[in-house]
C-alpha cells in the first residue's frame, strides 16, 4: 500500500446526525482506505449501536451519561470491546486522540465549539461541518491552525465548492495562501436555494409550522439547519464562516439565490473569469471530496443530469423576505463577539419555533432584541465568547 493509500484513522463527532450518517456511508464504500477509530453522539444509542456493530470503533462518547451506561451494557452483552465515555468534556479527548488522523466535526450548534477547537490545536486534519465554531471564534481558529499546522477542510456544500474553485493551497487554509486579492480573486458568491418561502412575503409567514419550514425543496437536512435555510440565516452564518475560511472581507462575499441548488457556490476572478462548482444536492459529494483530498474518491451520489435540470436561475435575496440575513450581514460587518451573540440568539429562537413556542416571524425579532441588549466585548478569546454566548442565551430565553 502506497503512502497515498495509507489507512486514515477517523473520528466522527456527531455520528448519528445527518452529516455523521453520510460520512459513514462514504467510509463504508472505502473499507481499505478508512478506519473508524471513534464515534460520538448526544444520546441516540440505538443508531450508535448499529454503527458500533458495523465499524467497531475503539472509542465512543455518549454525552448523556444514562444513555452511555445503557450502550455500555449492550456492548458488553454483544461482546464488543469499544470503550465508552460520557460527558461533553470527553468530546475534546476523542478529538485529540494520538491515533486519530482526521476529525469530522459535525456536532450541531455551539456544543461543537470546544471539541472542534481542540482538534485544531492538536494539529489534526479537521473536516468542519458545523458553522458555529467559526462563526463564534473564527479568529482564534485561524491563529491556532497556523500554530499547530492543522488542515481545515470545509464540508458545507457552499464552502466546499469555494474551496474547490480557489487556487489549491499547498498545506491547508488559514491565511497561508494569502488574501483574495493576492490570489487574483475579486469576490466569492455564496448560493442558496431561498428555502421553501422564497416567493412569499415575510409578513405572511406568521402561521408557518415547523413542518412547513423544514420541508426544504432540495436538501435533506436536520431540523435546525432546515429552519435556518428557510430564514436564510444559514447564508448569513456562511458569510461569517467564509470570511475566516478564505481570508475574505465581509463585503467580498455576496449571497445569490439559486433555486435549483445545482451550483453550490462561485468564485469571481479579477480577469472576469468565474468558476463554479456543480453537483447533485447530496452531502456525500463534499464529504467525499474532503475525506479524499487532494485525491478524488467515489461518494455514492448520483451523477448530475444537466439535461434534466435544463435551466439555472439566479436572483438577489430580498431583504424584506429574509430579515435574518440582514442581521447576519451586519454582524459580519461588526465582527468581534457580535457573530457569537447572533448565533446564540438564533439557536434559542429556532429551538423555540420548533417547539411551537415562537412564531416563525418572531425569529428575527428575538435575534434583534438580543443583539440590542448584549453588549460587545473588547476581548476576543474562548472564555469571553463562551460567556457572551451564555449571556445571549439567557436574554433570548427571557424574551
Amino acid at each position: 500500500m502506497s503512502a497515498e493509500q495509507a489507512v486514515t484513522n477517523l473520528a466522527v463527532l456527531g455520528a448519528t446526525g445527518s452529516i455523521g450518517l453520510n460520512t459513514l456511508d462514504v467510509v463504508r464504500r472505502h473499507p481499505q482506505r478508512f478506519r473508524v477509530k471513534a464515534l460520538t453522539s448526544n444520546s441516540k444509542i440505538d443508531v450508535l449501536l448499529e454503527q458500533c456493530r458495523e465499524f467497531q470503533p475503539d472509542h465512543i462518547v455518549v454525552v448523556d451519561p444514562v444513555a452511555a451506561d445503557r450502550l455500555k451494557q449492550q456492548l458488553n452483552i454483544e461482546g464488543l470491546a469499544s470503550e465508552v465515555r460520557s460527558g461533553a468534556e470527553s468530546l475534546a479527548d476523542i478529538a485529540t486522540l494520538a491515533e486519530v488522523d482526521v476529525v469530522m466535526a459535525a456536532i450541531v450548534g455551539a456544543a461543537g465549539l470546544v471539541p472542534t477547537l481542540a482538534a485544531v490545536q492538536a494539529g489534526k486534519r479537521v473536516l468542519i461541518a458545523n458553522k458555529e465554531p467559526l462563526v463564534m471564534l473564527g479568529g482564534v481558529f485561524v491563529e491556532e491552525a497556523q500554530r499547530s499546522g492543522a488542515q481545515i477542510l470545509p464540508i458545507d456544500s457552499e464552502h466546499n465548492a469555494i474551496f474547490q474553485c480557489l487556487p489549491a493551497p499547498e498545506d491547508g487554509l488559514w491565511g497561508r495562501s494569502g488574501s483574495l486579492e493576492e490570489r487574483g480573486v475579486r469576490r466569492i458568491l455564496l448560493t442558496g436555494s431561498g428555502g421553501p418561502f422564497r416567493d412569499r412575503r415575510f409578513e405572511d409567514l406568521s402561521q408557518v409550522t415547523p413542518e412547513q419550514a423544514c420541508a426544504h425543496p432540495n436538501w435533506v437536512m436536520g431540523r435546525k439547519i432546515s429552519v435556518d435555510s428557510a430564514t436564510m440565516m444559514n447564508k448569513g452564518l456562511e458569510i461569517i464562516e467564509a470570511c475566516w475560511l478564505f481570508n475574505a472581507a465581509h463585503d467580498q462575499v455576496q449571497v445569490v439565490v439559486h433555486p435549483q441548488s445545482v451550483i453550490h457556490s462561485l468564485v469571481e476572478y479579477v480577469d472576469g473569469s468565474m468558476l463554479a462548482q456543480l453537483g447533485s444536492p447530496d452531502m456525500r459529494v463534499p464529504i467525499a471530496h474532503a475525506l479524499g483530498w487532494p485525491q478524488r474518491i467515489p461518494s455514492g451520489a448520483d451523477a448530475l443530469d444537466l439535461f434534466a435540470i435544463a435551466r439555472l436561475d439566479f436572483e438577489p435575496p430580498r431583504p424584506d423576505t429574509f430579515p435574518c440575513l440582514v442581521l447576519a450581514q451586519e454582524a459580519a460587518r461588526l465582527g468581534g463577539v457580535t457573530p457569537a451573540i447572533l448565533n446564540a440568539a438564533n439557536e434559542v429562537a429556532v429551538a423555540a419555533f420548533l417547539e411551537r413556542r415562537l412564531a416563525f416571524t418572531d425569529i428575527p425579532r428575538l435575534i434583534e432584541h438580543v443583539l440590542e441588549r448584549v453588549g460587545a466585548q473588547t476581548r476576543y478569546d474562548l472564555e469571553t465568547v463562551l460567556a457572551v454566548d451564555q449571556e445571549a442565551r439567557t436574554v433570548a430565553l427571557a424574551y
